[in-house]
């Protein structure tokens, strides 16, 4: 078995073409095509994987240019669909000291959310597949999405193929915490890896954990979200933002009982969008690997800090630059 399998939505990302303008002003935009699944399935390629990108989009030249997009940093695309009257757009503001970052979606009646059902075979999908990667974002895009999401996992755990699940979860695009937890609860359980962080747990499953830092608190809502969840392996992201423009970026995880956390990144942010998503990534790299658990979640939270100064969603970066990051090769001096 070999190879990974990401399924979600990939959508056209416009941004302002001079960083800092607002989108009330803007006339002129930089377009991209990125979405949560899709991100990880570059960065896993980037790494030099082998992932399939599962997905619909319209047969049209956006949809074309988005396939494209995937196939020149070697994702197949050879599964997805091709239907559906548009493409979904997200726009970015991005923040500034203490302007946040901001963005607006127009995604409803995607492609991908009129899926039907059948239009995906996931037992051919999956078969002689290693992981399947799902986020908490698609199943919030139609009720045919929240199903094919949870057909997925429990294919993939049937057949015998990891899945890994980000708990992502997107306030503007679920009616309540509590609608999103329906679907959690029956992907979890077919889950080998979860992502996530303080802020899930407690817009998802109201859960608060008080602590001297956020470190120390993240450290208790490992423990609480490895009994709850009854999964094993965790890994989550710490994010401490005193403005838009400087975060404080550390890791955790959890793997067979053991809790890890790695270094502290001071990081000047050029675009914060797709960093969990490069954290994912190159977690998911490190366990296919069987790397440590501490050689794991020190390359996973590189990675995750690394993506803040690139700009655009996509994590490009190799191994060798991860791990120079991890080296602590910080000084940003110009490689000649």
């Amino acid at each position: 078995m070999m190879g990974f399998v990401t399924f979600g939505e990939i959508m056209l990302r416009l941004t302002p073409v001079v960083k800092g303008n607002k989108l009330l002003t803007s006339s002129e935009f930089t377009v991209g095509y990125a979405g949560a699944e899709s991100n990880v399935a570059v960065s896993l390629a980037c790494l030099k994987n082998q992932v399939d990108f599962i997905s619909k989009v319209p047969n049209n030249p956006l949809g074309q240019a988005s396939l494209l997009n995937l196939k020149r940093f070697g994702v197949s695309t050879d599964e997805v669909v091709l239907g559906g009257m548009r493409m979904g757009t997200y726009f970015i503001e991005l923040g500034a000291s203490i302007r946040p970052s901001r963005v607006v979606y127009d995604r409803e009646g995607s492609a991908i959310s009129q899926i039907t059902e059948g239009e995906l075979d996931w037992a051919g999908i999956l078969k002689n597949k290693k992981w399947l990667h799902l986020s908490g974002i698609t199943p919030a895009l139609s009720e045919q999405c929240a199903k094919e999401t949870v057909l997925a996992a429990k294919t993939a755990q049937k057949m015998d193929v990891k899945v890994s699940f980000d708990l992502n979860f997107r306030r503007s695009l679920w009616p309540d915490g509590k609608t999103a937890k329906a679907i959690f609860d029956q992907i979890i359980p077919c889950s080998d890896t979860v992502f996530a962080n303080l802020g899930v747990l407690e817009d998802v499953y109201g859960l608060k954990f008080p602590g001297s830092d956020v470190v120390d608190s993240t450290k208790a809502a490992i423990e609480k979200a490895s009994k709850l969840f009854n999964v094993g392996n965790l890994a989550f992201t710490i994010r401490e933002h005193p403005s838009a423009s400087q975060n404080r970026l550390h890791g955790m995880a959890m793997h067979n009982g053991k809790i890890v956390g790695s270094r502290a990144y001071n990081v000047e942010v050029e675009d914060r969008f797709g960093t969990g998503d490069a954290f994912a990534a190159a977690y998911l790299h490190a366990l296919d690997k069987a790397w440590e658990i501490d050689q794991a979640i020190g390359f996973a939270t590189a990675a995750f800090a690394l993506k803040h100064t690139i700009k655009g969603d996509l994590h490009t970066s190799s191994e060798e630059e991860i791990f120079s990051i991890m080296d602590g090769n910080l000084s940003g001096h110009v490689i000649r």
